[in-house]
């Protein structure tokens, strides 16, 4: 399949092969906005959109980074998505694409693989996991974030 554009700003599926390129780029400016080094741990575990594999649906419009900056904005911040600020897609567009997500699995598989990465790097360094890792094992809560570790008791984290 062949690019939309010939130099994309983003390289996520939709810039590369969808709509998104149509869109003007969104300048990152909060403190929630995914990083170079984490865009690039996340970007290969993104699913494959339906519509690229020929199982119907429409092309994306907007970038799957930019939708992930709107959530990881929304969990940060403990706003509603109607409060999402005006140079993120509109809410309804970035809840229904977090709740797609939070139905298929997505979120929860994205979840364990940063955990489990994260426990490797502590591992090389050859030092226990420490709190961030114990801070990833924690029961996620109803806003989507993760409630943070209390202590232990016989081997169990205890949550807030």
């Amino acid at each position: 399949m062949e690019s939309n554009a010939p130099s994309p700003a983003c390289d996520c599926l939709a810039h590369r092969f969808g709509n998104a390129a149509d869109g003007p780029d969104r300048v990152r400016c909060y403190g929630s906005d995914l990083t170079e080094a984490e865009w690039q741990v996340i970007r290969p575990l993104l699913p494959v959109p339906a519509w690229l594999q020929g199982r119907g649906g429409r092309p994306e419009g907007y970038c799957h980074r930019v939708m992930l900056d709107a959530v990881r904005y929304v969990v940060d911040n403990g706003v509603k998505w109607v409060n999402l600020p005006c140079d993120f897609p509109p809410f309804r567009r970035v809840h229904a694409f977090a709740r797609r997500w939070q139905v298929t699995g997505l979120l929860a598989e994205l979840h364990d693989r940063l955990r489990d990465k994260v426990r490797q790097k502590e591992g090389e360094r050859g030092c226990c996991v420490g709190v961030g890792a114990e801070m990833l094992d924690g029961p996620l809560h109803r806003g989507g974030g993760l409630r943070p570790a209390l202590g232990s008791v016989g081997g169990r984290e205890l949550c807030q």
